[in-house]
Parts: structure tokens; C-alpha cells; sequence
């Protein structure tokens, strides 16, 4: 049976032509050119590039392209043409890659590797943000008919609360309350959360204590 590369290369000789000269016409390098007549596919760049190059060649030397892609397509086999690895490394690649499987101990220790990493950036969050300070009482410009002035409000649990310069215990979920005394006239209370990273939010009430009014 003629192959196709005999039959492209007596149709070339026919014509008196080189490999250069066909390479120059048909844009395709002379290597392939040549690769085609020898029957050497897996020299091409690709299946794609094959079936180019063959009716391209066919085309410009004259010759019926469909029936010497017939012709090629009978003799061209893309599994043997591009098996660049032997079929015994391939089979060993492929069973490898099937079989893997992580074992339990892998996933547990992801998963605590995950949980870790969650739990420092949750607690180190609040390293670059200031506590929340919520001030429930006094309202800011309340007029207080008494020298005694409950101050309540809320914060981190794990922060500290200054209402001037005395500290304030907090409760379980951060929310604190104290009477503190004042003398008559306006005053502003200077209320302080201050995380453990050193972060501090500050709020200042102006208020009025108007004692009898």
C-alpha cells in the first residue's frame, strides 16, 4: 500500500521541486517537510499540525487533497506518534496519581493546622483595632439633678475601663456601671476601654449636674 509520504515525495520529483522551495511556498520548515515523507509524524508539532501540513502539501503539489488525507489518516496513529513516555512509566504515573489517597492523620492535621491559624487571627485581631466602647448613661447634655451620676455602658470583656482616672470593674459579657460623685455646675466625664494590646477608645459626655433643680 503506498503511504503518503511516498506518494507527496514522487509527485515532488515529478515536479522538479526541493524541499526548499516547497518549504519557502508553503510557509512549513523544511524538517517537516521532510518528516512527512518519511513517515516520521511524531517529528511534527502536533496531531493538528500533521493534518495541516499533509493537506497543505497535497494542496500546492497538485494532488487531491481529501483522498491523500484518507491515505494519511489510515497510516497515522496519534497513540504511537506522541507517546513520549514508555508505557510502563506511563501506567506506574497514572497508578500513582489514582491511588493517593491522604490518610486520616494528613486530614486531622490540616484540619488543626486550620483551626489554629483561625483561632491566633481571631485573637490577635484585635492587636490593630481599638476596643468598642458603647456608653448607655449619661446621654451627652443631660441635665442631672443630683450630685450622684450613674454611669453605665459596655466593652470587650477582656478590656479595661477607666471613668477618669478610676478603673471599673466589667461583668462577664463587658458591660460595667458605677455612681461616681460631682460638684454642681458642667462637667464632662472622660469614659476609657483599653484592650490588652494597648489600644484605647476614648468618649467624653458633657453633662450638667444641676443638684435640687
Amino acid at each position: 500500500m503506498i503511504k503518503v509520504g511516498d506518494k507527496l515525495r514522487q509527485k515532488r520529483l515529478e515536479k522538479d521541486l526541493s524541499l526548499k522551495e516547497i518549504s519557502d511556498a508553503t510557509k512549513i520548515r523544511e524538517e517537516f517537510l521532510e518528516a512527512i515523507e518519511e513517515g516520521q509524524y511524531e517529528r511534527l508539532p502536533s496531531p493538528a499540525y500533521a493534518h495541516g501540513f499533509v493537506r497543505n502539501y497535497a494542496k500546492y503539489l497538485g494532488l487531491a487533497e481529501e483522498e491523500t488525507l484518507a491515505i494519511f489518516r489510515r497510516e497515522f496513529d496519534v497513540d504511537k506518534a506522541y507517546d513520549v513516555l514508555p508505557k510502563g512509566l506511563l501506567g506506574k504515573r497514572e497508578f500513582s496519581v489514582k491511588t493517593f489517597r491522604p490518610n486520616r492523620s494528613f486530614i486531622l492535621a490540616a484540619l488543626a493546622i486550620l483551626i489554629l491559624f483561625i483561632f491566633i487571627v481571631y485573637q490577635y485581631r484585635f492587636a490593630f483595632l481599638n476596643p468598642p466602647l458603647e456608653v448607655f448613661e449619661p446621654k451627652e447634655e443631660t441635665v442631672i439633678k443630683s450630685l450622684e451620676v450613674k454611669v453605665s455602658g459596655r466593652t470587650n470583656p477582656d478590656s479595661t475601663v477607666f471613668i477618669g482616672n478610676e478603673a471599673v470593674s466589667l461583668e462577664k459579657d463587658g458591660s460595667f456601671e458605677k455612681t461616681m460623685t460631682f460638684f454642681p455646675g458642667r462637667t464632662t466625664l472622660t469614659i476609657k476601654a483599653i484592650n490588652r494590646f494597648g489600644k484605647e477608645t476614648l468618649r467624653e459626655i458633657p453633662v450638667t449636674i444641676k443638684p435640687g433643680s
